[in-house]
């Protein structure tokens, strides 16, 4: 299974979990089937703790009208459908806590994943406008004017009325796009990240070959791995864990030497490898 790495990595980090979290968290998101809306919200491209307080903050309304939607719903969680403000607190607990053992040390290459397919979408909404973009999103997304046609599990249509999709790729989306159950909410669709072989590179992200770091010092380095994939000036900052002023005046030596190069959009740079540069890094393999 696609998956096996991680959940081999974090099995051992997971039991330290309390079981009434996990068993929580387990009934919400179900490993097949539908789990509500409210759990995805889009805040959270903000960072976790936005998220969370999106999720804590939902009207209870709609907590209730999601949370009784779901099919078998225990007796134990029903204080929570009714807003119980333990229910929530407890909520919020075990999603911090399952993002600081399950995702958080998995974030730089799952933000790396992100990043390359957003260049590579971005070049092809600049290269061929919208009509490229969606022809080119895979073979589970098909685009016939003026239609987006979609591998799903049911049969159903989505009508945006002027509105428009917000594309998602997701590290954790498997085999078939998904979308929110509620049609009303701003329309979402959530589609696989492409995978080649070795695409999971662990929980520390640090695979910089040693003599590459030799060759160019360890933060510089790193810099030339993260433009592999394409990235602006503030995703290699973030990436790297530098302040964006460091991570420009390591692309410009980069630049300098022919092993990067750096195109301006309105007001954005897009650096991406030189021939030069892949050949360099490419030479030395991945330990």
């Amino acid at each position: 299974m696609v998956f096996n790495p991680w959940r081999s990595q974090v099995q051992t980090e997971l039991e330290q979990l309390p079981r009434e979290q996990l068993l929580l968290l387990r009934r919400l998101v179900p490993p097949v089937g539908d789990f509500p809306d409210f759990l995805t919200p889009l805040q959270a491209h903000q960072g976790i703790e936005a998220g969370i307080d999106a999720v804590l903050s939902v009207s209870r309304r709609r907590l209730h009208r999601e949370l009784t939607d779901l099919p078998g719903l225990p007796s134990w969680i029903r204080p929570l459908a009714n807003g119980d403000s333990q229910g929530l607190a407890r909520l919020g607990r075990a999603l911090r806590d399952y993002h600081r053992h399950a995702i958080a040390p998995y974030e730089s290459r799952m933000r790396t994943l992100v990043d390359a397919e957003r260049a590579v979408r971005a070049r092809a909404l600049l290269d061929h406008g919208s009509q490229g973009l969606l022809a080119d999103l895979g073979p589970s997304m098909r685009w016939k004017p003026p239609i987006l046609e979609v591998t799903y599990p049911l049969q159903r249509d989505l009508y945006l009325s002027g509105r428009g999709l917000l594309l998602i790729p997701s590290a954790f989306c498997w085999q078939v796009p998904v979308t929110l159950i509620n049609s009303e909410l701003p329309p979402v669709l959530v589609y696989p990240l492409p995978r080649t072989p070795g695409w999971w590179a662990g929980p520390t992200g640090n695979d910089h070959p040693r003599a590459l770091a030799r060759l160019l010092g360890p933060t510089r380095a790193a810099c030339l791995r993260v433009i592999e994939d394409g990235c602006t000036n503030g995703e290699l900052a973030r990436r790297t864990g530098t302040a964006p002023a460091t991570a420009s005046q390591h692309a410009s030596i980069l630049r300098e030497a022919d092993l990067i190069t750096t195109t301006r959009h309105h007001n954005t740079v897009l650096h991406t490898l030189t021939p030069l540069g892949a050949a360099l890094l490419h030479a030395t393999p991945r330990p």
